[in-house]
């Protein structure tokens, strides 16, 4: 291994560094606590690679940056948190009706309105997705630690591109200011996707909208040789406004079904004694180092504990949360809000009384210490 491919760095700069490996060319964005880190690095790294970098004056502006970057063949990112990431959300739904591959990362504080802007909060997963009005389907991916936030950075790219849909990256504040140790892979070392443009010859009739046999849609570069429509209303395969309710119904299906249909390959999660747990906990994001902490130091004591770590929380894994929970004696969803993953879960298992919170709502990291306390809470009680 290099020592050029070692950092010691936050996990804002691994998300920079996850960015630049998997072919970002522009960023817009507005700088924004706790996530404004990820910009100020790349205004500077990004032009040294031949991107462009531009400060927006608002996160409105920047969603229609880069969905206006992407459309002429960029792979875009923005970077927000909170408050700026409401402000996005007409615009997002606006990219995934058009279908433009973009990425936006979250890096989560306490809410709503301008709440506690320095200290952490998972309180935006509801939000992440169903912001956007209308019935959507979203991609949404976390991390725990920076090595997964380089991997995941790279993985909500290749998604974006794979599927011709806006991917978000729900990460936390102390996920985004902790700093330690990353190894930056090769090149070559991780699989990207690269955007899958048309066959088509200029002067032959394109269709935009039109999908392959696998379900890809092949983009033609906005301003090249083909001239197109894109618009946020419901549009047949030209990109012309219709009403036509056969229309209307297919594209809206197309929309959900192109991400739920291929919630396996999307998917990501970590498991770590499931096979024979009796408790199992489930968590993301920085709330997760602190389950795995409790699992692995109690475990040598015979305590039958195992931990479940999601790092897609959209499109939900029901499936694969109700395999590996169905032999638990109860679970707990460890996570800093009140409750947005644990009522997936009760949704999830067949057994909802089964499932039980510990959280924490206050700003304050949630630690071990605090789960122990609600696991001998809920032994007490003879659960």
């Amino acid at each position: 291994m290099k020592k050029e491919n070692i950092k010691f760095i936050q996990g804002n700069e691994a998300c920079v560094e996850g960015a630049l490996y998997a072919g970002l060319d522009f960023f817009a964005g507005y700088p924004i606590t706790p996530s404004t880190e990820i910009a100020e690095l790349l205004s500077h790294r990004l032009p040294q690679k031949g991107g462009k970098f531009i400060q927006m004056e608002d996160e409105i502006a920047s969603m229609g940056a880069i969905i206006g970057a992407s459309l002429t063949g960029s792979k875009v990112m923005t970077a927000t948190s909170g408050p700026g990431f409401s402000l996005m959300q007409e615009a997002l739904g606006y990219a995934i009706m058009t279908e433009i591959p973009c990425v936006i990362v979250n890096v989560q504080r306490g809410g709503p309105s301008t709440g506690i802007p320095t200290h952490v909060s998972q309180g935006d997963v509801n939000q992440a997705r169903w912001g956007t009005h209308g019935d959507h389907a979203i991609v949404t991916i976390t991390a725990s630690n920076h090595q997964d936030v380089f991997e995941t950075t790279v993985h909500a790219f290749n998604i974006s591109e794979t599927y011709r849909t806006p991917v978000i990256l729900l990460y936390d504040e102390v996920v985004g200011h902790m700093r330690e140790r990353l190894v930056i892979p090769n090149k070559g070392e991780l699989p990207l996707v690269e955007r899958l443009r048309t066959s088509v010859k200029e002067g032959v009739d394109y269709h935009p909208y039109l999908p392959r046999e696998d379900g890809r849609l092949p983009m033609s570069d906005f301003g090249s040789v083909h001239r197109y429509n894109v618009t946020g209303l419901f549009h047949d395969m030209w990109g012309f406004p219709s009403d036509n309710p056969k229309i209307v119904h297919g594209l809206l299906r197309h929309l959900v079904d192109k991400i739920q249909n291929n919630v396996n390959q999307i998917a990501r999660y970590k498991e770590f004694y499931l096979k024979d747990a009796e408790i199992i906990l489930i968590s993301y994001g920085s709330s997760a180092r602190s389950a795995n902490h409790v699992v692995f130091s109690r475990r040598p004591r015979g305590e039958k504990l195992g931990h479940l770590e999601l790092q897609t929380l959209w499109p939900f894994p029901y499936d694969h949360v109700r395999e590996k929970c169905a032999k638990a004696k109860y679970v707990v969803v460890v996570e800093m809000n009140m409750g947005q993953i644990m009522q997936e879960v009760r949704k999830a298992v067949d057994q909802p009384e089964k499932v039980f919170l510990a959280n924490r709502i206050d700003g304050v990291f949630i630690t071990p210490t605090d789960i122990r306390n609600i696991l001998r809470l809920i032994q007490g009680k003879g659960v």
